[in-house]
């Protein structure tokens, strides 16, 4: 059988006998010479035929090929720095595989045509890019928990309760009754630390924000984790170094993806290098009000404009803690030194990119917890499963959730969060 190699590994090898297949990415010629750039997931490539130098049975083959034809061809690689990526074959037989219409996606097309035909503009060499970086970023997460001892764990789609607001969250029919789609694993994921301790977990999570941002999705990817016997300050760190691991695996891995993308890796090597800025709510709300203008009462959350305008003021990632209670979920922590505020934090990304991870230390006392559930609303019953973590043999805990699709838009430059995700869904697109 012929042994087929990727682009990527033709050009290494750099001279001699190769066998490709792939997809033609663009296609020219007279009738004497044709040009065929040849694309795989590794790169592209520039082949050619002359008319004198193959069958007629080749020739008429490589006449029918059109933009996304897929195709198995054979012949000599050589260097040519006329070439787009400084290499060229110089075909001797070509067979295609699969026949294609004229392909709907060219130059210079809508947002809206792309997202129509998503499942076609993936094969673009950008997403292509992107998901490669997306890869890896996932590989990182899974790497980063390992490596510090934690266990993989999964919490249900499905649950019972809600987690973190009634105006966010899917309430979906189940059997005459109802759920909710999970909006985080945390409800399910805290009773499994008294078991594993450390517990880590990628998974879709859901949003029903009435929201057309370009940084807002209904289902995302979340990376969250647990832990047990926790210091507030912990929970800050393995959320600054995840951060970390992420960026410099992408720097490591993906430099000709940032290539693509035109993005400049000069702009992510401080979050490697620096320490993240640690400050809190009401330092951050002075410092808005001094250098930008921008009075916040406090109890207010920050909007994406005073998010926005602190991210102008920093090169890496920033700790924001010390956020009112009033703003938080229910199962955040009091600060023992200060009951208006909780145990709690964001990390804003650079650039203008906004809240990438929320966390916080987890409120311990089952009474608080109560009382919490009560001025949100909520009956304490519906959250017995939840009460009981704190009625046998409770312990410092605490978690953090990280929004992967706002780490990939990040780190990519990307103008919207769609991009981030193969199929994005939002309020107003469910399909393809």
């Amino acid at each position: 059988m012929t042994a087929y190699i990727s682009i990527q590994d033709a050009i290494k090898q750099g001279k001699g006998k190769v066998s490709l297949h792939g997809w033609c990415y663009r296609e020219r010629g007279s009738n004497k010479l044709r040009f065929i750039t040849l694309r795989d997931s590794s790169n592209i490539i520039q082949c050619v035929l002359e008319k004198d130098k193959v069958s007629e049975k080749v020739w008429k083959e490589a006449e029918s090929v059109k933009i996304e034809t897929s195709l198995e061809l054979h012949g000599d690689i050589k260097k040519d720095e006329r070439a787009p990526t400084g290499y060229e074959v110089v075909v001797s037989d070509l067979h295609v595989v699969g026949a294609c219409d004229n392909f709907p996606i060219q130059k210079d097309q809508s947002v809206e045509f792309l997202a129509d035909n998503r499942h076609l503009w993936l094969r673009s060499r950008r997403m292509t890019a992107i998901l490669k970086i997306r890869s890896t970023i996932f590989g990182a997460i899974h790497q980063y928990f390992r490596a510090h001892g934690f266990y993989e764990y999964q919490s249900p789609i499905f649950q019972p309760t809600q987690a973190e607001g009634g105006s966010e969250v899917f309430k979906v029919p189940y059997f005459g009754g109802h759920v909710f789609l999970a909006q985080t694993w945390q409800l399910q994921a805290e009773p499994a630390i008294f078991s594993l301790e450390k517990i880590y977990t990628l998974a879709p999570s859901f949003r029903a924000e009435k929201s057309k941002t370009s940084r807002h999705l209904t289902e995302y990817w979340h990376a969250e984790m647990e832990m047990a016997w926790s210091r507030f300050e912990d929970i800050q760190d393995h959320a600054e170094g995840l951060i970390k691991a992420c960026v410099k695996a992408v720097l490591e891995t993906n430099k000709e993806e940032l290539k693509i993308l035109e993005r400049d890796p000069k702009k992510l090597e401080p979050t490697v290098k620096k320490a993240f800025p640690r400050t809190t709510y009401t330092d951050i709300l002075k410092e808005l009000e001094k250098k930008a203008k921008m009075k916040v009462e406090w109890g207010k959350d920050l909007r994406t404009v005073e998010e926005d305008k602190l991210s102008e003021w920093h090169d890496t990632p920033v700790i924001i803690t010390g956020y009112p209670k009033v703003v938080k979920a229910f199962y955040m922590k009091e600060d023992p030194e200060n009951s208006k505020v909780v145990l709690g934090f964001d990390i804003i990304a650079p650039e203008r990119y906004g809240e990438i991870v929320g966390a916080s230390q987890r409120e311990e006392d089952i009474k608080k917890i109560e009382d919490n559930l009560r001025k949100q609303g909520e009956n304490p019953r519906d959250y017995d499963f939840y009460l009981d973590t704190r009625r046998y043999g409770s312990v410092p805990h605490g978690g953090f959730g990280m929004g992967v699709e706002r780490i990939v838009s990040w780190i990519c430059g990307l103008e919207s969060i769609k991009d981030a995700i193969p199929f994005p869904r939002t309020m107003l697109r469910y399909k393809p």
